[in-house]
């Protein structure tokens, strides 16, 4: 395992993608309607609802499609944004949000893309949120119920007496189950758009890292420039590197997965086949893959040194909810960076004929690629839509350059702390 932060489960199971590293060096000059940096989610779908839009599109990714959080995630589908329905009344009042709730709890554009371009990333269906404590029970119900009375959403409590019939453990007090959500192949899903985006006319160039956008309307590789009308800034963790001022509405988080050998009793583990998340700050998050391996995500660091042995830094978190099989032979061990915002409300935006979106704080597998469809719709002059997300509340963190990520270090540690008290 010569680099842990990519040796994933993900990587060793992906389907047939050719890197993209021919660049035309006898064009005199690469000029384009719009360039898009960042090979994600983000990046990609915007890229390719532009070509679908009509515009000549260019996509540079500095390593390689899905390399950052887009490719490691757990693959889990979360519909909605890290703020509870209840919680974008309550500060955004309730017409705002019940525009937010039509665009990210009840459009699902990762499905209409998976089936659109067929797309075979082992898409199932069903999510749940498992509650830590009977306190945060309560409060599921609570907003399951707002859901239901006030948008018509229908979702699932369970009782902590019927939790067995999703997860095989006694750890949790209860639960919501949402079938609108589900998880997939998330690098799969990535070379999916990416192989959609290149048969729509998109140019992709991998291996080739972005030194600045320029205000002449260029983009500054190290060895050449690219032309365009419009940019998207679509690296997310990365995104400070390209444009310092943006940098500081997040700080990256160090986020590690597992994946077992694959389990004789994996179906007895999660017999809904939901993908699970639980609902401390510093959360557990795990599912079954489609040949019976158990997908863990437990655990953060705020170092971006990765643990010298994933597998053994993921082990106990696994173990604390699976002790059936603790001593389960783990294959991968994998992890790296998540961006993540003050509020944990993705920052998206424009700036001139520069987009963005980051930030969007481990729960982006669905946003991500509505943000990237919802900027291409803007580029095109239909902005209403793209205005939702991009007039959502936003802070840089305080601190400046050198004290920024030592000081949201101090707070996360403390909402941490606050798990283990209970």
């Amino acid at each position: 395992m010569t680099d842990p932060l990519s040796y994933s489960y993900y990587a060793a199971t992906a389907n047939a993608w050719r890197p993209q590293i021919d660049v035309d060096n006898d064009r005199e000059c690469d000029s384009f309607d719009v360039a898009v940096v960042g090979g994600g989610f983000t990046g990609l779908s915007a890229a390719l609802a532009c070509a679908e839009r009509g515009y000549s599109v260019i996509l540079v990714e500095a390593e390689r499609i899905g390399f950052g959080a887009s490719g490691r995630n757990g693959g889990q589908l979360i519909p909605g944004l890290r703020w509870s329905a209840s919680e974008l009344e309550t500060e955004l009042g309730g017409d705002r949000a019940g525009t937010l709730f039509d665009l990210c709890w009840r459009n699902n554009p990762v499905a209409a893309r998976i089936a659109k371009h067929e797309i075979s990333c082992d898409l199932k269906t069903g999510h749940l949120e498992a509650a830590w404590t009977p306190g945060d029970f309560e409060a599921m119900q609570r907003e399951a119920e707002h859901l239901a009375k006030r948008f018509g959403y229908e979702s699932t409590v369970v009782a902590k007496a019927d939790m067995s019939a999703h997860i095989a453990t006694p750890l949790y007090h209860g639960g919501v189950y949402d079938p609108q959500g589900g998880h997939f192949h998330p690098l799969n899903y990535a070379i999916g758009l990416a192989t959609a985006a290149k048969a729509a006319g998109v140019e992709i160039w991998e291996g080739q890292r972005v030194e600045l956008i320029l205000a002449t309307d260029e983009l500054l590789l190290r060895d050449r420039t690219v032309q365009a009308r419009y940019f998207i800034d679509a690296t997310d963790s990365w995104i400070g590197e390209l444009e310092p001022d943006l940098g500081r509405y997040t700080v990256p988080i160090m986020n590690y997965n597992i994946a077992t050998a694959p389990l004789a009793n994996a179906d007895a583990l999660i017999p809904s086949d939901a993908a699970v998340a639980d609902s401390r700050f510093v959360l557990n998050y795990f599912r079954l893959s489609a040949d019976k391996r158990l997908i863990f995500g437990g655990g953060e660091r705020y170092s971006q040194t990765p643990p010298r042995d994933i597998a053994a830094f993921v082990r106990p978190f696994m173990a604390e909810v699976f002790p059936q099989i603790a001593d389960a032979p783990i294959d991968y061990g994998w992890g790296g960076a998540v961006a993540v915002t003050m509020n944990r409300l993705p920052h998206i935006g424009r700036r001139g004929n520069v987009f963005y979106a980051h930030g969007f704080s481990g729960h982006g597998a669905l946003v991500t690629t509505l943000a990237g469809e919802l900027i291409a719709e803007a580029m095109a002059g239909t902005a209403e839509r793209f205005d939702v997300l991009a007039n959502l509340p936003s802070k840089p963190f305080p601190g400046g350059k050198w004290l920024r990520r030592p000081l949201a270090t101090l707070g996360l540690l403390w909402y941490a702390m606050r798990d283990k008290l209970g």
